[in-house]
């Protein structure tokens, strides 16, 4: 059976080669401090398990996780300070590229597209097979349409090398920079939010705010919630928890007696409406400004905007027409 802790093994090796990538790479002015921050992220994986690991039969067993409680925040002092560099990418001429480009033609979106497909495949046909461990054919099935894609891309392209791929995506690692984590630290942060009763006491508010059997008020403030909070927190799956115990739950599903499916993934939608507002969401907007270099960092937002609003527009009209 192939386990979830696996695919993090594999992932936090990734980072590691790609920190000794850099650490070799002179070009980089921050050479050290970059191999720093992504070397000690990869040694985070394997030791998370050790962290939340029980040994069968026996009292539970745990490394101590005030080591990776440190890691975390040596994490936050390199990227707060600006400690991350970037070095010149070992790569072919754009002319090459585009020769290349002409020569493969649509043949390019094969690697891309293995990856949704064998998730897909994993998550549908293999789920039940005993294959995967219980629960986590989904992602598996994710991990291992990369490490697959990796490969239809090497025999596309007809590379043999293993570290030109490797070299490329430090180089789109590097671009990024730390806004990769954001969406994994706002995710966490939304958890926190939940454990920490911010929902309820938004729901305590609302129900005080919101009169009795105000089915359309309700729907407003909930997707008009998703909305806000997502903007604030940068991610959907960070306001989810929060606004759900909040309206979504109690008043809309267990007062109103709303439709479940359709009001949790039209609040979601809500959520993603904002996602499209925030700078928060920095993997969406602000990446990749960076990458394609464009002289106005926040211009995906505003020409999102519009759309944004919109959808956010129709959220709330479906929900209070369809969901009950």
């Amino acid at each position: 059976m192939i386990k979830v802790e696996w695919l993090y093994w594999l992932v936090g090796l990734v980072f590691l080669v790609m920190a000794v990538q850099m650490a070799a790479d002179r070009t980089n002015p921050k050479r050290w401090t970059s191999a720093a921050f992504w070397g000690l992220l990869g040694l985070t994986f394997p030791y998370g398990t050790g962290v939340a690991a029980v040994a069968p039969g026996t009292a539970p067993y745990r490394l101590p996780a005030e080591p990776l409680g440190l890691a975390v925040l040596v994490l936050i002092v390199l990227a707060g300070f600006n400690f991350l560099g970037k070095g010149v990418p070992v790569t072919t001429s754009a002319e090459q590229r585009e020769a290349s480009a002409v020569r493969l033609g649509s043949k390019l979106f094969i690697p891309a597209l293995t990856i949704p497909f064998v998730a897909i495949v994993c998550a549908s046909v293999l789920d039940d097979s005993g294959l995967f461990e219980t629960g986590k054919a989904t992602l598996l099935g994710l991990g291992l349409g990369c490490v697959l894609a990796l490969v239809v891309g090497m025999l596309v392209t007809g590379e043999k090398k293993v570290s030109v791929p490797i070299h490329s995506g430090r180089s789109m690692l590097e671009a990024m920079g730390s806004a990769l984590l954001l969406p994994q630290l706002l995710a966490v942060l939304g958890s926190i939010f939940a454990l920490a009763g911010v929902g309820t006491q938004v729901g305590r508010i609302m129900n005080a705010i919101l009169p009795d059997d105000s089915k359309y008020l309700a729907v407003l403030a909930y997707c008009l919630g998703m909305f806000l909070f997502t903007v604030i927190m940068g991610n959907a799956f960070a306001a989810f928890p929060v606004m759900t115990a909040a309206i979504g739950w109690p008043v809309l599903i267990a007062q109103m007696h709303g439709n479940v499916p359709a009001v949790l993934a039209i609040g979601m939608l809500a959520g993603f409406a904002g996602t499209l507002c925030t700078p928060m969401a920095a993997n969406f907007n602000i990446v990749p400004a960076t990458l394609l270099e464009l002289k106005d960092q926040y211009g995906p937002i505003k020409a999102q905007i519009p759309t944004a609003l919109a959808l956010l527009v129709c959220c709330t009209v479906i929900m209070a027409l369809f969901a009950f």
